[in-house]
């Protein structure tokens, strides 16, 4: 049987509804052996379902963060995110494969290590978490909590993107301005830690903005704390 309290304190969401969980980690194979309604119990509806939420969500991400980058750059970068392999990788840190029912066929050849097994699941768990909370927490869950936030901030620039941070220093290239960063907390469990940051901007040792963000790393929340920075100071 599989471990959902342990499965939901590694994901860091408590499902309200844990038969949408179980059903986001059971496969067609597990589902065509030992499920009372065969194919109709396992994650292909889910994974559908998810495939459009994470999409939707990505999409309004990447728009409001970089309102620079063309539709074109904004697609190929999308793409790159949600594609099997970065799913996959996800998968991996969350060690769902350790969690995903299976067939007894299907997990003897492997079928617990396959990216596109693990990809799909993924997409079914986001649905999952979706159909039970709504879009507000699926956003916050695929963001933080499954690191995609952080993915982002990482390869920007891959896509012609200047991170927050160079845009900020650049606004303020005289001495007089200073720009600090803080780390000033972290919340969520020991294996996906949310950070906290804070920066401040001080003239002469007069403070004149504050920022905070949050992030999967320290790097992605000094990030956000410098693009809130950035939407005061363009404001």
């Amino acid at each position: 049987m599989t471990d959902l309290p342990r499965f939901q304190e590694l994901t860091g969401y408590r499902f309200s509804d844990e038969a949408l969980l179980i059903q986001a980690l059971t496969h067609t194979s597990f589902a065509n052996e030992r499920c009372k309604n065969g194919h109709g119990d396992s994650n292909q509806r889910l994974e559908f379902l998810g495939d459009s939420v994470l999409s939707t969500i990505i999409s309004r991400y990447l728009y409001d963060e970089f309102p620079s980058l063309p539709e074109g750059k904004l697609s190929r970068f999308r793409a790159q995110l949600v594609c099997e392999k970065s799913l996959a990788e996800i998968a991996e840190k969350l060690k769902l494969g350790s969690f995903i029912r299976l067939g007894c066929g299907e997990r003897r050849s492997g079928g617990a290590e396959k990216p596109s097994l693990l990809a799909d699941c993924v997409e079914a768990l986001i649905a999952a978490v979706y159909l039970d909370a709504g879009m507000e927490t699926a956003t916050s869950f695929v963001l933080d909590r499954l690191g995609f936030a952080s993915i982002i901030a990482e390869q920007a620039e891959l896509f012609g993107h200047t991170d927050h941070k160079t845009d900020l220093q650049e606004l303020f290239r005289t001495p007089d301005v200073q720009i600090e960063y803080e780390i000033t907390g972290t919340a969520g469990p020991d294996h996906a830690p949310v950070f906290e940051a804070e920066v401040r901007l001080s003239r002469d040792g007069d403070l004149f903005c504050r920022g905070a963000g949050s992030g999967n790393s320290k790097k992605a929340a000094e990030q956000a704390a410098a693009y809130a920075a950035l939407t005061q100071l363009r404001d």
